[in-house]
């Protein structure tokens, strides 16, 4: 018990303990050094009478045995001695002061064999047994002081955050199997990130260098070509997406039934023609509807906040009018956004004549024929100025000639013509391209996201670089589909700086496969949260005069925290996958190190083939096609204005004949 008295009770055997050390060692000396003592005057017949006695025991009939009991007793006192704890206290100087002063008390013994006199020799062994004496004992009394709890050394709190993980491979038709390994305490295993139902949408997130494409999404371009699955590829970057999609497709494309047929848009440089206003996916005001405010927020990403806005509509509501009144007109023969662009800048009072002829186009034009009849002009230039500048920016010969061809259509996952499709962009004329690329994209998932049709793969690096019109509606819908959408974003900051806050939110909330490298910010401690808790070891440790205290438990806390995110290698990622109803996964949550086999991809590139070019296109052909599409024009808004022309004489001839003309007349 720890009481006063248990605790007096023992220093008094300590004491005890230590004096009977002390007193075998001094008889030691005293039978030993007798010669000595003698010159020195330091004897009596007393004590000469009780040594004599002594020294008939056995133990003090040697040199060692006495030194050997008197060291025994000193240890017995040293174990019951409770120093001053220090956390300071290192091992090393105690085993030095222990190994040195044994050394000296046991080596003293040489000393007797010296052959110099006697006083020298009894006062060289005694000093240095009693030096060696006390090193020991100091070296037992910081001993005491030293601390024994094992201590927990992880600085970081790596082992406590580590949790099990699925080391199976689960694969089916449509699965994504990424190899990887993770840490389970102290331990590194191996483990497999099972993407199997990549149908409820994949989220990659990562700053620059986390390794998204090289980790990630060349691992879904190569296993979705393997498994037969048409595609679409957004290269932020072309070509490094687009040239592993052609070479793969070489590779496996004897595992479709149908070869599909691989295809570019580069606006860049002529490859594939595709006119993304084809009339034939067009089939009502609508559609022409989506398409201009799919453009027009693209070239202009601030709108997007604004929807509503009256200056807003009136510029999306001016571009369907122009593009639904192409569809409409000779059947879309000039429906292409090239003759768009170029429609629009017909000056107002014989433009606006020549589509309110069209009555479908009439009550989204009325508002802009009511304001140029009533002389408001600052008005109307307010309306439709920002849409007639956004769109002249693409008003160049390659663009029209890109966008006004017919090489191959949208439904990249029509059974009977599947197809592959990558488009690239140019980070450097992203403003301008984006939107053109955009409108791409929103018109091939309308076609892709139907029933009955060949499964597919959307793959969009960096995707905030586009404005997608309705991807949550896409992401709801394209499981039944079989349409599989992967988004690579470096950050949910970057989502919401595109997108606006509540679109972005509602895209992260969606998904059903997060896959996060290094992120910083709110989205770490968004995918933190999303990670949820789990059960950790703690440890505390308490130091006072005499003692120490250490004390263990568990507690619940974030299994993978917003700092460790934040803080993560190349190719190391975290998420969570999902799972279908017919094959479960229990173990959902990953933290894992993908592996990449690096020399068999790099010998694997270096045998890629590059991706052929289009037949040559000279410069005059595109500059013909270009100076065509504004002939186009010139020759349709003639021949309206003169069938207008027709028109109003005969209902003037009417009007002066008396007829029911007039009102008519007076209309025109």
């Amino acid at each position: 018990m720890n009481t006063g008295e248990d605790a007096q009770g023992l220093r008094k055997i300590i004491d005890l303990t230590r004096l009977i050390s002390l007193v075998i060692l001094a008889i030691h000396f005293y039978l030993v050094c007798y010669q000595a003592f003698f010159e020195w005057g330091l004897i009596s017949k007393i004590t000469d009478r009780l040594f004599s006695n002594l020294a008939r025991i056995a133990l003090f009939k040697s040199l060692l045995l006495p030194k050997l009991a008197a060291l025994l007793f000193l240890g017995i006192s040293l174990i019951g001695v409770k120093g001053r704890k220090d956390e300071k206290q290192q091992i090393k100087p105690i085993i030095a002061y222990l190994l040195t002063g044994l050394l000296l008390y046991f080596i003293s013994i040489l000393c007797l064999y010296l052959g110099a006199g006697l006083q020298l020799v009894a006062v060289l062994y005694m000093g240095i047994t009693m030096s060696g004496y006390l090193l020991v004992l100091s070296g037992g009394t910081l001993l005491s002081r030293l601390i024994k709890a094992n201590l927990n050394t992880d600085v970081f709190n790596l082992e406590s955050e580590t949790f099990p993980q699925e080391e199976r491979l689960l694969q089916n038709e449509y699965s994504i199997n990424l190899p990887a390994k993770y840490r389970l305490k102290d331990k590194v295993r191996d483990s497999w990130i099972n993407i199997i139902n990549p149908f409820r949408g994949i989220l990659v997130a990562g700053t620059p260098g986390a390794g998204k494409s090289y980790f990630v999404i060349r691992h879904i371009i190569e296993q979705h070509i393997k498994k037969g699955f048409s595609m679409f590829i957004y290269d932020y970057k072309y070509d490094d997406l687009s040239k592993i999609a052609y070479n793969m497709l070489l590779k496996y494309h004897r595992n479709y039934k149908v070869k599909p047929k691989f295809c570019v848009i580069n606006l860049d440089e002529v490859m594939h023609r595709c006119n993304p206003l084809e009339p034939g996916t067009m089939e009502d005001i609508t559609d022409a509807g989506e398409a201009s405010r799919t453009i027009m927020f693209g070239l202009n990403r601030d709108w997007i906040k604004k929807t509503g806005d009256f200056f807003v509509e009136s510029a999306v509501n001016f571009v369907t009018a122009v593009i639904w009144f192409l569809r409409k007109h000779e059947d879309g023969k000039y429906c292409t956004l090239p003759h768009a662009i170029e429609l629009m800048q017909v000056e107002y009072d014989r433009l606006f004549a020549v589509m309110n002829e069209q009555e479908e186009v009439r009550t989204l034009i009325n508002p802009f024929i009511s304001a140029l009849k009533r002389k408001a002009a600052p008005q109307l230039e307010g309306q439709i100025a920002s849409a007639k500048i956004g769109l002249g920016r693409l008003a160049s010969p390659q663009l029209y000639y890109t966008l006004s061809g017919n090489d191959f259509t949208l439904d990249i996952n029509n059974p009977e013509e599947p197809k592959i499709v990558c488009m690239g962009n140019n980070p450097q004329k992203q403003q301008i391209y984006g939107a053109v690329l955009s409108l791409y994209i929103s018109k091939m998932i309308k076609l892709v996201n139907r029933k009955g049709q060949l499964k597919s793969s959307l793959v969009f690096d960096e995707f905030p670089s586009i404005f997608l019109n309705g991807t949550d509606g896409l992401l709801a819908t394209c499981r039944s589909n079989l349409v599989s959408v992967t988004l690579a974003v470096q950050t949910f900051e970057q989502l919401k700086k595109d997108y606006g806050s509540e679109q972005a939110d509602v895209l992260v909330g969606i998904v059903g496969n997060m896959i996060s490298g290094q992120v910083t910010g709110d989205t770490a401690k968004k995918m933190s949260e999303n990670f949820g808790k789990i059960m950790q070891d703690r440890q505390s440790l308490s130091i006072n005069s005499a003692d120490v205290s250490v004390s263990k438990s568990t507690q619940l806390d974030y299994a993978i925290p917003a700092a460790k995110i934040a803080t993560l290698s190349s190719g190391e990622f975290v998420g969570i996958v999902s799972d279908n109803p017919e094959q479960k996964v229990d173990l959902k949550m990953f933290h894992a190190q993908i592996q990449n086999d690096h020399n068999a991809i790099a010998l694997q590139e270096a045998g890629f083939k590059p991706i052929p070019k289009v037949s040559h296109v000279s410069y005059g052909e595109v500059m013909e096609n270009y100076i065509k599409i504004k002939y186009d024009i010139e020759q349709l808004v003639e021949r309206e204005c003169e069938k207008l022309r027709d028109k109003a004489e005969v209902v003037i001839e009417k009007a002066d004949d008396g007829g029911a003309g007039d009102e008519q007349a007076v209309v025109l």
